[in-house]
């Protein structure tokens, strides 16, 4: 790759910015002549009061921003390889999208700002290296930047590597955080979508089913002109999981609804009867594991592991296996009440705790609760092979 460095003024820098609040394709600089977000780059992740402050009083105080990166497109265009995000933050604050404070705290747009410090900044200069190369060079180099201390993520690197109009029109869907769907999907998914999270999501979603990995899913479809496949399928599962939980609990967020759509999407549910088990189980002290409830509920409250139920404590387990023990003994029978009942060697067979476990007697998904009026000591073997009869 070759390159090449020179030194540009902020003013030149921003001189015809344009910028996207809907944070789609449209960032320019440099008269027209820079494109601030190609398609390959992350969104704008600074607005968040603090590093986009930061960049301002780096400039006001005369501190270097660092290199910057450009792409020459052509002779006259170019592309930012790295230095998106302390750009945009530059722009966005001399075209008034934010305000810093002043030495006394009050808050100063870059035009109510003194002459001295907006001509502080305006004169501030950037090292520029362009950068010529082919694409894969290009997006190589990009993908192993690390830009001004915040690495990129995986999906920030498969839209680099897998650039074109699948992945426009897929961040204009899914990354896009003025769309109206974004607190909807909120309930279910976790992430942002300024860090590409919501799209890495609904891709492993649509992918799985297919024993895709989403670089061989990204990499199938790069060039669609379209996302419906990866728009529908990931509105299904929404919509799948909106309609049978009719109730909306924080822990619901960022389970792999992917998996369990697919596993259970058949299967008819009555959304009344879910939200009353749903309740049920919530209240129930003994159910630790919250975010297991609805795979539970879904495979027909079956697979109870999934809810971490609180077992017995040592001193519960102690005094019960005392009381059997002595029991069993002065009885002449084996401490392990379904051992006792046998008709074979361990019939009278005094166990030690160690070779025992706690069982509930009448069984938790039966309404039995865990205190020690209901724990029974069984040998490991019987306990297993009782499971939650």
């Amino acid at each position: 790759m070759k390159t090449t460095l020179e030194t540009y003024k902020i003013s030149e820098i921003v001189n015809g910015f344009t910028y996207n609040e809907f944070e789609g394709k449209g960032l320019f600089g440099l008269s027209g002549k820079l494109t601030i977000q190609p398609e390959y780059q992350r969104n704008y992740i600074y607005a968040d009061g603090k590093k986009d402050v930061a960049v301002i009083e780096s400039l006001l105080k005369g501190y270097p921003l660092g290199l910057i990166y450009f792409n020459n497109v052509t002779d006259d265009k170019f592309e930012v390889l790295d230095g998106q995000q302390r750009i945009t933050s530059i722009g966005r604050f001399t075209s008034g999208k934010f305000a810093i404070k002043d030495e006394s705290g009050r808050e100063q747009l870059f035009s109510s700002l003194p002459t001295d410090k907006q001509g502080r900044i305006m004169e501030s200069e950037l090292l520029v290296y362009h950068c010529e190369g082919e694409e894969s060079q290009i997006k190589e180099w990009f993908k192993t930047i690390n830009i001004v201390g915040v690495p990129i993520n995986a999906q920030e690197e498969r839209n680099a590597v897998y650039s074109g109009q699948f992945v426009t029109l897929a961040k204009a869907e899914f990354s896009n955080s003025n769309n109206a769907n974004i607190q909807k999907w909120g309930a279910y998914v976790k992430g942002t979508p300024q860090r590409q999270e919501i799209l890495e999501v609904a891709l492993s979603w649509v992918s799985a089913p297919k024993k895709q990995s989403i670089d061989g899913y990204m990499s199938l479809h790069r060039y669609d002109d379209n996302i419906n496949e990866l728009k529908t399928y990931f509105n299904s599962v929404i919509d799948w999981v909106s309609g049978v939980f009719l109730d909306v609990e924080k822990e619901m967020r960022g389970l792999e609804w992917g998996r369990l759509y697919e596993t259970y999407y058949k299967q008819s549910y009555n959304p009344k009867d879910v939200s009353e088990a749903v309740r049920r189980l919530y209240a129930d002290i003994n159910v630790r594991n919250k975010k297991g409830v609805f795979e539970y509920i879904l495979g027909g409250e079956q697979d109870y592991k999934l809810l971490d139920v609180r077992v017995f404590d040592d001193n519960t387990k102690q005094t019960v296996y005392r009381r059997q023990t002595d029991e069993a003994t002065a009885s002449g029978i084996s401490n392990c009440s379904l051992c006792a009942v046998g008709h074979d060697s361990n019939k009278t067979k005094i166990w030690t705790i160690g070779d025992m476990d706690a069982d509930h007697v009448s069984a938790w998904s039966k309404g039995g609760a865990t205190d020690i009026s209901n724990c029974e000591m069984l040998c490991k073997t019987h306990n297993r092979a009782k499971g939650n009869r």
